[in-house]
């Protein structure tokens, strides 16, 4: 598996992978004024391993929202949006991305297997998402993937509540592909939600709109150490962060 991203999550102790998203599937603004510097502080100073940037235009991403997260920050970082050709990939390298979203449910076996392949070459994650064990069985080369079920739809441009029973369900399949690092994406709303995935046996688990709109960002943190186990260790103070001048002087999050 490419160093970097996953490992990055593998040696986590606190395995949340914080992604930066500009509006949700119904078009509502979620960045709330902040600056894409304030957010990739905020996430740095509570411990993310790594960051996940979605530059689709569903969720009003651009490349460019990429590269400021880039420049704002030396944690591997995922570029998430429908990426289907080898230029892709090669421009997700060039503006600073460690992982790229692969969506198994768009790409016929051979080109999923040959964009996996490109991935790897160009020292890319590649960051493979399913929803069905259908997926799951066809995908080449998982044991060098992360390997993200899905919880929302694209069919349906990921509106709605989404079902975390996805995760459950599919997650035997997932680990059975070999994959190391095995990740539960999207519709994770609630601390409980992600701790109990960890300890069904997730590796990870991504979420954007549900950190983005907590009333604090710490305090959904640090309830989801708590409901994790007790006995685990407190997950470490992270690095100075770099402080951008428009940053709050209060300790709130929004």
């Amino acid at each position: 598996m490419t160093a970097g991203f996953a490992e990055a999550l593998l040696d986590a102790r606190r395995p949340v992978i914080m992604e930066l998203k500009r509006q949700d599937a119904d078009g509502r603004d979620l960045f709330g004024g902040r600056s894409v510097a304030r957010l990739v502080a905020d996430y740095q100073d509570t411990g993310a391993p790594c960051l996940s940037v979605v530059t689709g235009r569903w969720f009003g991403g651009t490349r460019d929202l990429l590269r400021e997260v880039v420049e704002a920050t030396d944690l591997p970082v995922l570029q998430k949006d429908f990426l289907t050709r080898r230029s892709q990939l090669v421009q997700a390298r060039e503006s600073g991305a460690s992982a790229v979203l692969l969506t198994a449910g768009l790409l016929p076996r051979s080109t999923l297997g040959h964009l996996i392949d490109v991935s790897l070459r160009l020292r890319l994650t590649p960051f493979v998402e399913v929803t069905t064990e259908e997926e799951i069985r066809r995908l080449p080369r998982a044991e060098e993937c992360v390997v993200a079920v899905n919880n929302k739809d694209i069919a349906t441009r990921e509106r709605g509540a989404g079902d975390l029973g996805r995760s459950t369900s599919l997650l035997p399949a997932v680990l059975s592909s070999g994959t190391r690092c095995a990740v539960s994406a999207g519709a994770i709303q609630r601390p409980d939600d992600a701790a109990r995935l960890l300890r069904e046996g997730f590796a990870g688990v991504l979420i954007g709109t549900g950190l983005l709109r907590a009333a604090s960002l710490p305090g959904w943190l640090d309830d989801f150490d708590a409901r994790r186990g007790a006995g685990r260790e407190p997950a470490p103070p992270a690095p100075p962060a770099r402080r951008p001048a428009d940053r709050a002087t209060t300790d709130t999050w929004r």
